[in-house]
Parts: structure tokens; C-alpha cells; sequence
């Protein structure tokens, strides 16, 4: 299917299902940051002034979520298996699109934007542990590759389509914060049909630790251990920068033209919300392009390189947004193209690196200690990036993004002719059987 070669035990649905999984997580991950700005505006009204700071604060508070559950959630899926986990983050994500609209105040919203993360961190590491659980490591980079094509898909339909829905319904004669819940709600009822869908696509048995058990405290020890291999320590590190960047783009890019359209150009926040989805939409759909090549380059290259350069080409997008001074030009689209590029080459190369040097045991607690780097990399960016947003310039949390993705270039070019596959996985490999 699709050119992969699947494990033994595999079959041709459960490699779909597992394509499924990254359509729809990142459908729900990408929607509901996109659609954040109206919810800010329409249904809270909060004033310009205070959005880069609200933002911001929404973002922190869902990277503390993170960051206390993610390494839990990836030794709870090497304990009781990839699947549950997996559905019960699109229960949580569905659960907070759900109820977000409907908070009163920011500190609802916070409360629920907690819960959104929660489900965020199960699918986050289910998605990456369940496609290197699903094929062998020769055509894992092409795995990796197809993920994120249907994952930008998912991502293009969230900024093109979903989060027009309030819009849309406000045009056909629903009052804003109607149109809000009612749009919300949608997004939320299609994402429980498809968790239920992959509740009986998925593979059961994958990702359960053979007895005796090991104690889920050993589990992440073990994933916080293994970041003593050169190659799994730029994993990390290319995670940390990627994560920060995934963000960037669905929070402070759609705020951004969100801001500068509704402040200069006066438009409506709905038509402000439209111009935001079409300008983010192009950097998703250069990611629906983009990620089969770095995912056939991952299989061409050596794995640490192919992760250096993904990385080079992102810092130099977001870099370049220092150079925009109107976000509704050609000059944005052009950076939002070369944003989305280099986005998706850093997830789709980070993956399939730290799968060539972990065993099968460890590897659920290993990709959650890398999406940890990478909500610790969200929430410094955020962070301090919304400051710098109110404080400096719309550009700052871009800019302090490229800075770090820098430094993961420098430190990949030192460390890269020390990366080694694990020997357990070159084994495998060779016998022709999975890792476990």
C-alpha cells in the first residue's frame, strides 16, 4: 500500500487506518488554533491590544498540559498499546472544540484549552509510534512522508474549510457567537465518527509491552535515557524547534493577518478570518506537496542529514518574516510557502531518525520525551513570542523561532558523524522481522 512495507501482522487497512489517524488529528490539532482569533474577537470581544498576550497565554497553558502528560502518555501506549490512546485524544480534542466557544470568560477558555492539549498530546505520540510501528525502517522515511501528505490535508481542509464554517453560517443569517458554537460543534461531531472509525481500523495488539511488565516510571526514565545517542538527541532537538514552529503558523500567523486586516484595512473579522485562512491555507498545501519528497529523501539520504537540511530550510522561512511588512501581500505568501516547506521536512525527517535508533520497546516512551522537546520548544516560543508580538513586532515569535532552528542546524552538523542506527533495529532489518 502506497509503496510501504508493512511489519508482519499489518494489514492494508490498519496502514490506511493509521493515515486516517494523522488526517483527522491534525484536522482537529490545526482547526481550532486557526479558528482561536474569532472566538477572541466575536464571542469574548476582546480588544487589539490584549490578543497577543491572550494568545499567548492560551498557548503556555496548553504546553504545561503537554508537558505534564506526554511522557505518561507515551509509556502508557508501550504498556496497554497504540490504540486506546489514540482514540481517547480525539475524544478529548472533539470534547474541548466542543465547549470552547461556549466559555464565558479567558479563564474558561484556558481550563478548556488544557483539555484540547490533552488529547493533542495522546495523538501526537500515537501518530509518530503507531507509522514506525506499522513498517520496516527501509521505507519508514516514506511512511513518514505519506503521514504528513494526508496530514496536510487534513491541515488545508481545517484553514480552508472548517474554520470557515462561522462565517458561513453567519452570511446564511446566524448571530456571531451562534455561528461560532454551531461551526464549533460540527468539527467536533465529525471528529468523534472518525475516532470511532479507527476504534476498529486500528491494530489492537501493537505497541503492548511483553511481560513482565515494565513500570511506566522505567518507561520514561528509559525515553529520557536514550537522548545520550547523538542521533536521538537531535531528534529532540529537531523536535523542540518543529513542534514551536506547527504552532507559530496556526496561532500567531493567523493572528497576525487577523490583526493587520482588521486594524489597517478595516475589514470585518469575518472577512479578516477568510483573508487568514487563505494565506495559512497555502502553507499547508505546499505541506501536502512537501512532505513525500523529504519522506523519499529520508529513505535516499542518511537520516541525520536529511533532518539537518529540513531544518536549514526552516529557519531561513521563518527568518524571513522580518522582511514582510504586509501580511496580506505576495511577499507573506511567498514566506508562507516556504514556511509550510520547511515545516513539514523537519516533522517528517525528526520521526523517522529517532525510529532508527530506539528499540520497539522503548519506542513509545521515546516519541513521547520528543514531543515533550517539542511542547518545552512551544512553550518558550509562546511564550516569550507573544510578548515580543504586543511588545516589538508581529514577526518576533517567527523570527525567535528561526534563531533556535539555527542552532539545531549548528548542533546537527557537529554531532552527525556519530549518529549510528540502534543495532536491534540494523538486526531486524536484515532478519526481516520488526524490532521488538
Amino acid at each position: 500500500m502506497l509503496g510501504l512495507d508493512a511489519t508482519p501482522g499489518i494489514s492494508k487497512t490498519n496502514l490506511w487506518a493509521c493515515m486516517g489517524l494523522g488526517f483527522l488529528g491534525t484536522t482537529v490539532i490545526t482547526f481550532l488554533p486557526a479558528g482561536q482569533p474569532y472566538i477572541l474577537n466575536e464571542v469574548l470581544g476582546l480588544s487589539a491590544g490584549d490578543l497577543g498576550r491572550i494568545t499567548g497565554y492560551l498557548q503556555i497553558a496548553a504546553e504545561v498540559a503537554l508537558i505534564l502528560s506526554l511522557t505518561w502518555y507515551g509509556a502508557l501506549a508501550d504498556r496497554i498499546g497504540r490504540r486506546p490512546v489514540a482514540v481517547a485524544g480525539l475524544l478529548l480534542c472533539a470534547a474541548g472544540a466542543a465547549l470552547y466557544p461556549f466559555a464565558g470568560n479567558a479563564a474558561v477558555l484556558v481550563a478548556l484549552r488544557v483539555l484540547f492539549a490533552l488529547g493533542i498530546a495522546a495523538l501526537h505520540v500515537t501518530m509518530s509510534a503507531i507509522t514506525a510501528d506499522y513498517v520496516r525502517d527501509r521505507t519508514r522515511g516514506r511512511a513518514y512522508g505519506w503521514l504528513g501528505l494526508f496530514s496536510g490535508i487534513g491541515a488545508v481542509i481545517a484553514v480552508l474549510v472548517l474554520v470557515r464554517l462561522p462565517s458561513m453560517l453567519e452570511q446564511g443569517g446566524m448571530e456571531p457567537i451562534a455561528a461560532a458554537r454551531t461551526g464549533f460543534l460540527i468539527v467536533a461531531a465529525l471528529v468523534v465518527v472518525g475516532a470511532l472509525a479507527l476504534r476498529f481500523t486500528l491494530s489492537p495488539s501493537w505497541g503492548v509491552t511483553e511481560t513482565p511488565r515494565v513500570p511506566l516510571t522505567r518507561l520514561i526514565g528509559e525515553g529520557v535515557r536514550l537522548a545520550r545517542d547523538p542521533g536521538v538527541a537531535l531528534s529532540y532537538a529537531a523536535s523542540f524547534v518543529a513542534r514551536a514552529d506547527l504552532a507559530l503558523v496556526a496561532s500567531f500567523l493567523s493572528l497576525w493577518i487577523v490583526d493587520y486586516a482588521r486594524s489597517v484595512r478595516g475589514m470585518s473579522a469575518t472577512e479578516a478570518l477568510a483573508k487568514s485562512g487563505a494565506i495559512v491555507g497555502i502553507a499547508y498545501t505546499v505541506i501536502v506537496v512537501g512532505a513525500p519528497l523529504f519522506g523519499w529523501l529520508g529513505d535516499r539520504m542518511q537520516r541525520q542529514h536529511v533532518v539537518i537540511l529540513a531544518q536549514a530550510v526552516a529557519a531561513a522561512a521563518y527568518l524571513s518574516t522580518l522582511l514582510v511588512s504586509d501580511p496580506l501581500g505576495p511577499g507573506m505568501m511567498l514566506v508562507a510557502a516556504f514556511i509550510g516547506l520547511g515545516e513539514i521536512g523537519v516533522i517528517t525527517t525528526a520521526g523517522p531518525l529517532l525510529a532508527q535508533q530506539v528499540p520497539a520497546r522503548y519506542r513509545g516512551s521515546s516519541f513521547g520525551v520528543q514531543v515533550l522537546c517539542g511542547a518545552i520548544g512551544i512553550f518558550v516560543v509562546s511564550g516569550v513570542g507573544g510578548w515580543l508580538y504586543d511588545l516589538w513586532r508581529p514577526a518576533a515569535p517567527f523570527a525567535l523561532s528561526g534563531a533556535c532552528g539555527l542552532l539545531v542546524v549548528l548542533f546537527g552538523l557537529a554531532v552527525r558523524r556519530r549518529v549510528v542506527p540502534h543495532p536491534e533495529v540494523v538486526a531486524a532489518e536484515r532478519a526481516g522481522e520488526p524490532a521488538a
